[in-house]
């Protein structure tokens, strides 16, 4: 068996969209089944996964993520692996590439809904560029056999699109490498702060769904004894109140910083799902969050607060609220529903069998379709 993934936003740097493809690429390989990503992002290379690198560009607004030229480029390599299902994750070259694929080679096509394409181009370009993004989304999606969605938020409003039928599926994380045991507890020290500074943190890109400069407001209007470690947005907003740390490919380090703060903070209200909370609520912190997006899915009342988006009011005063609460007993419970319920070997099993029962509607699959089932 041979399953593909085809999408523009698997790169090097990370993301949510490459985190679930590293996770998937990990189990399916311990299982000995053959995968392959495609991405304009990546050198090609073989092995488990295969990477195949597809001719593209950067374009404005993309966040340095390439896209294909062509349609046609991506269809002929995906042809040439001759996959058994694909899988696209994003509304562009991608998912045209594996619906032409789909019919030419007769076999299932399933659509990952990653990018909330028509809030980002309603929130960036105005409604009208929201209202042509899901006129073009809706006949899009229509023609997969499978719709997969990140949170339940996003499955709603797909049907609101005319795109019947999404899948709620959720994504995952490692809590092997995201766990409190990371924690260090000289990193205020190594930040120069006082033992006594409260502190937040941001790990994520610098665009504008992520409503990085509210945060920067709230924390410069709610002064000492707080302070915000950023990981991986643009420095330009620094601070006395801010330190900034590049990129962290390396998950783990990215974990014992986590880990080594008192809450996270995530002031975006755009996300369709949200796996840095997910990461930092593993590594037993409790998170202050935007109510709008998947995010708010992924809290309760026990493991951190929502509050009101598009408010530094709101945002400080969140964040302060939860400093008057047992952070202790929250970060112990946010650990735990991390650790129960989206660990990757809770996930990943629910995906395989979405896979094994599209599969099974497709003649001569039954026996792919017992491997891949024996590989949960």
């Amino acid at each position: 068996m041979h399953l593909v993934d085809i999408t523009m936003f698997y790169a090097p740097e990370g993301g949510g969209v490459s985190t679930y493809l590293n996770a998937k690429a990990a189990w399916l390989a311990q299982r000995g089944v053959h995968h392959s990503i495609l991405s304009p992002n990546v050198q090609g290379r073989a092995g488990a996964p295969a990477l195949v690198h597809l001719a593209g560009a950067a374009l404005p607004g993309f966040n340095g993520y390439r896209m294909p030229w062509t349609v046609s480029g991506p269809a002929r390599a995906l042809r040439a692996l001759q996959p058994d299902l694909i899988e696209a994750g994003d509304a562009a070259q991608a998912a045209w590439a594996a619906l032409r694929v789909k019919r030419q080679l007769g076999i299932p096509a399933v659509a990952f809904y990653h990018s909330d394409l028509a809030r980002l181009m309603h929130e960036r370009w105005g409604g009208l560029a929201g209202a042509l993004a899901r006129r073009y989304l809706a006949p899009l999606y229509r023609q997969f056999d499978l719709v997969l969605a990140p949170s339940k938020r996003m499955v709603a409003q797909l049907a609101g699109m005319g795109v019947a039928g999404a899948v709620h599926q959720p994504l995952g994380i490692d809590t092997s490498t995201f766990t409190p045991a990371r924690r260090m507890d000289n990193l205020r020290e190594r930040l120069r702060l006082p033992a006594s500074t409260r502190l937040l943190v941001y790990a994520g890109r610098d665009t504008p769904e992520k409503k990085l400069p509210m945060l920067h407001e709230a924390v410069r209007t709610l002064g000492s004894p707080y302070h915000l470690l950023l990981v991986g947005g643009a420095g330009a907003h620094r601070g006395p109140h801010t330190s900034h740390l590049p990129f962290m490919r390396d998950q783990a380090q990215l974990a014992c910083l986590l880990a080594s703060c008192d809450l996270l903070v995530h002031p975006g209200d755009c996300e369709t799902f949200g796996l840095i909370v997910l990461e930092a609520m593993a590594c037993g912190l409790p998170v202050v969050a935007a109510s709008g997006g998947g995010t708010a899915e992924l809290l309760d009342e026990d493991t951190g607060i929502l509050v009101q988006p598009n408010s530094v009011a709101a945002l400080c005063a969140g964040i302060d609220t939860l400093f008057q609460r047992d952070r202790s007993a929250m970060g112990l419970a946010a650990a735990r529903k991390a650790r129960e319920h989206y660990d990757w070997n809770h996930i990943m099993p629910q995906l395989m069998q979405r896979y094994a029962r599209l599969l099974a509607l497709w003649p001569g699959a039954s026996v792919e379709v017992e491997r891949l089932c024996a590989s949960e």
